[in-house]
């Protein structure tokens, strides 16, 4: 198996990126493309590889930048990185893609090069989303603000599909977010997909209030792109904000921070619940091929673990599996 990496992509590249694949190299089977500047890579690799035989570089003239507008930059950049990395997966010359650039031109490219899955319309992105009791998969994060109650199936089918083949879950539990848990509640998109979803051959379980996602209610969090995308920005806003004041109060004075010591490892056990970087990145469902959207601050430890789940998406036919149940449901004649 070979797995591509956009080395080129994310805030910190390609420093963080090249880190990240040395980390990877000791904790995955497969072999790694390096797509980017050959001059830059090959300079800086072997600071954080010693595994070279399982590394292959594929020289590339371009970047797609955050500022870049997405279709232009995908049309018009066809020697970068990401547009060159996801040309090769839908070559079938690679199993997976890995960026950490620009997110509306890796979404809009994989739509172009790569193509979606017979049977689905919209695409969606699926973050990982910390829990009290572990984690949940939160679709869609931000790809699809405008959806039809068929979108949200996909979704669920989607998500279900890829933490049973994946992250390993059985039978996982799908809940819609709403206003309120009681059914027909919500606006037209929600109350209508409620009804498909309940007579699917899912695990539905219903609403859910978004006061109680952070409990781990549901495995599957399903809702439109644009209050998922609310979802986890306000997520990630009130984590910074918390830690933030807990950071101010524990330094205020002496006993205090005597306080903060004894508590060392329990904050650091706690810091460990919410870090994205254990799951590496969001895997960008409904495509024709594994790609993952990893984020773009990530250091070496995200793009390690975007890797680790990149490959195993790629091995355990989560697209196959998706293509099938969409077929089998008839789910592309539900509007």
């Amino acid at each position: 198996m070979i797995i591509a990496i956009d080395v080129m992509g994310g805030d910190n590249a390609p420093d963080s990126v090249l880190k990240g694949v040395g980390k990877a190299l000791n904790e995955t089977k497969s072999k790694l493309l390096l797509v980017g500047n050959e001059e830059i890579i090959k300079k800086d690799i072997s600071k954080y590889c010693n595994k070279l035989d399982r590394i292959d570089i594929r020289h590339t003239s371009e970047t797609i930048d955050n500022d870049d507008k997405p279709v232009q930059a995908v049309r018009r950049k066809k020697d970068s990185s990401m547009v060159v990395a996801l040309e090769m997966l839908r070559k079938k010359e690679v199993s997976a893609v890995i960026s950490a650039g620009n997110t509306g031109a890796l979404l809009t490219g994989s739509l172009l090069k790569v193509g979606r899955i017979k049977g689905i319309d919209r695409p969606a992105l699926a973050p990982i989303y910390p829990t009290k009791r572990g984690f949940s998969l939160l679709i869609d994060a931000g790809a699809n603000v405008d959806c039809k109650p068929r979108n949200l199936l996909e979704f669920a089918i989607m998500g279900s599909i890829y933490l049973e083949n994946v992250l390993n879950v059985n039978k996982p539990k799908v809940g819609i977010v709403n206003i309120g848990t009681e059914e027909g509640k919500g606006n037209k998109l929600v109350s209508e997909a409620y009804e498909i979803l309940k007579e699917s051959n899912l695990n539905f379980v219903g609403n859910i209030e978004a006061r109680d996602i952070p409990s781990g209610i549901v495995d599957v969090i399903v809702c439109d792109g644009f209050v998922g995308n609310v979802i986890l920005k306000l997520t990630e806003g009130v984590a910074m904000g918390i830690s933030t004041m807990l950071k101010e109060q524990l330094v205020k004075n002496f006993v205090r921070k005597i306080a903060a010591l004894t508590l060392k490892n329990g904050l650091k056990d706690f810091k460990s619940k919410l870090d994205y970087t254990e799951y590496g990145g969001a895997p960008l469902l409904g495509v024709k091929g594994a790609v993952i959207k990893a984020h773009g601050s990530s250091d070496a430890k995200a793009i390690k673990n975007a890797i680790k789940y990149g490959e195993v998406f790629a091995r355990n036919n989560v697209i196959e599996s998706i293509e099938k149940e969409i077929v089998r449901i008839g789910a592309d004649s539900i509007e």
